[in-house]
């Protein structure tokens, strides 16, 4: 019997919509499939503007979290809000031919005041915003949040002159006013008016659903208008525009992209045309062209001049620029290593023969294989891991891996029940958890224990005005207490980690995904809350 597919979405009027269009196009294909609503902190959380939450996927996180979880099966989504990088383990499995991706301006009453100085006018959107400013420097923007419905009754309510509105949201629902006039001088969001279907990647079934629903054209345009948006660094905290569109005649990619100021004051624009299949770097240069006319510190200004830092936090891992700008202004945050890696020399005669059975833990399991092996040296039959970045990692540098658990102990139990051969070789720190060996050792599995690597304490002392610290592994947890106190909120990836943290700290945290950015999430909502 065929598989049900699980189509998850927000469950907005529009959300829902943008969902049955996709089980549409499924049934047409022969593929049964239901529709799962889930709720978005986006959709929660309306008393804010978008740009000061400073969540990544603020509308996508949780259909993310369920389909990790095995909630849905494929999650729908307006590509406009989906982050740039996606989350380990989902990727992009089809984009639809993309509607109207122009903004509307729905006038209350006439244009008059297009001329005057005090016009007013409602947007949620950073972006909308700072065009507008551009272009009317007198008038005045007021925040909108809400569904299409939610908005319209708003500006309905409201004594405001208009409400910009996408073109595609209005029109699907065909609530698109006859009066509504297009802003065909706004450069929209990238992505804007396509709709996009995640999956997992170890999910064939859906992949192969997915892959008939894509449009080859749309997929190339968004691809750019995104590239372009990830190479400025951007996401809903700038306001930046791209559009790229293919001329039929000519058979070129036309683009062009805008990044401004917040408060519309400045604003930097780049047009450039490539030939279809010639396009590739046609991102990167548009941005460099941006960035080169003092992109980064336009932006760099706009957070600047954000709230000043009111908490600090510290992670006992370095974390990368990228990540840091994850936190907004108000949030101070200090970083370094409290573990550090020592790769040990690993004998020749541990790989003479082919290893049938091995288990590897970690990144640094597999950094420590390869740091005394190549590739072709290595003689593993099957290979067991734990965690998707460390099984990404092992495909990537070694070969295809059996099978991977989220944890040791479920892997423990998976290879108490499957292994025919009963004897492992599992590559290890000189610290670890006891759970897998012991585990599989009362089940009459040989354990032969390879010390890969050591792990080695490296703690900072920290200043007593931080008010929670990032962790990310029991050993982070006892490095930190070698200089520090436990008197602050301990925000931890995992449960594992939060267990050993439970024994020390009174506030534990637990973050959603065992990701870094989902620790960073976490702290924004704690303090943000």
């Amino acid at each position: 019997m065929q598989k049900t597919i699980r189509i998850g979405t927000r469950d907005s009027q529009l959300a829902l919509w943008q969902a049955n269009k996709v089980r549409k196009e499924l049934a047409e294909l022969g593929y049964e499939s239901e529709i799962v609503p889930i709720k978005s902190t986006g959709d929660i959380v309306l008393d804010k503007p978008l740009y000061e939450l400073g969540i990544t996927g603020i509308f996508t996180k949780n259909l993310d979290i369920a389909m990790l979880n095995g909630d849905i099966d494929i999650a729908v989504h307006s590509l406009k809000d989906v982050p740039t990088v996606l989350p380990e383990g989902i990727i992009q499995g089809a984009v639809l031919k993309r509607a109207n991706y122009t903004d509307l301006l729905v006038l209350k009453d006439t244009e008059e005041f297009f001329g005057q100085p005090g016009g007013v006018i409602a947007t949620g959107s950073l972006r909308r915003k700072a065009m507008w400013l551009n272009r009317y420097p007198t008038h005045k923007v007021v925040d909108l949040r809400g569904n299409v419905n939610t908005r319209l009754q708003k500006l309905e309510d409201n004594d405001w002159n208009g409400a910009v509105f996408a073109a595609a949201g209005l029109e699907r629902l065909g609530l698109r006013n006859k009066g509504a006039i297009p802003l065909t001088w706004m450069i929209p969001a990238p992505a804007q008016g396509a709709i996009m279907v995640a999956c997992l990647e170890k999910d064939q079934f859906a992949i192969d659903a997915c892959e008939q629903l894509n449009h080859y054209e749309t997929q190339v345009c968004v691809g750019i208008e995104r590239e372009f948006l990830n190479q400025l660094e951007g996401g809903c905290t700038a306001p930046i525009g791209a559009l790229a569109y293919v001329d039929e005649k000519t058979e070129e990619i036309n683009f062009k992209g805008v990044l401004l100021k917040k408060d519309g004051s400045k604003k930097i624009t780049v047009t450039k045309t490539a030939k279809m299949g010639r396009h590739r770097f046609l991102a990167k240069d548009c941005a460099d062209y941006v960035i080169n006319r003092g992109g980064k510190e336009m932006m760099l200004a706009d957070m600047e001049g954000e709230s000043p830092v009111s908490q600090k936090v510290y992670s006992t891992k370095k974390l990368s620029e990228a990540q840091k700008k994850v936190l907004p202004n108000s949030i101070g945050i200090e970083d370094s290593d409290f573990i550090k890696i020592r790769f040990n020399r690993i004998p020749p005669k541990v790989m003479k023969n082919e290893l049938e059975n091995v288990i590897i833990t970690s990144q640094n399991g597999v950094e420590a294989i390869l740091n005394s092996f190549t590739k072709d040296e290595l003689n593993f039959k099957n290979i067991y891991c734990v965690g998707r970045r460390t099984k990404k990692l092992i495909e990537n540098r070694i070969g295809k891996v059996t099978h991977v658990a989220k944890n040791a102990k479920k892997l423990a139990e998976y290879l108490s029940k499957e292994l025919e051969n009963k004897e492992v070789t599992y590559f290890c720190s000189d610290v670890r958890l006891d759970i897998l060996p012991a585990y599989l050792q009362t089940h009459e599995i040989i354990v032969n224990e390879v010390e890969a690597y050591k792990t080695m304490l490296s703690p900072d002392k920290i200043d007593d005005s931080v008010s929670g610290v990032l962790f990310y592994s029991p050993s982070g947890i006892e490095s930190y207490l070698k200089e520090n106190n436990t008197e602050k909120i301990a925000f931890c990836i995992g449960e594992t980690t939060a267990k050993e943290a439970r024994k020390h700290f009174d506030n534990v945290q637990v973050a959603n995904l065992p990701s870094v950015d989902s620790v960073l999430e976490l702290v924004m909502n704690h303090f943000n809350s």
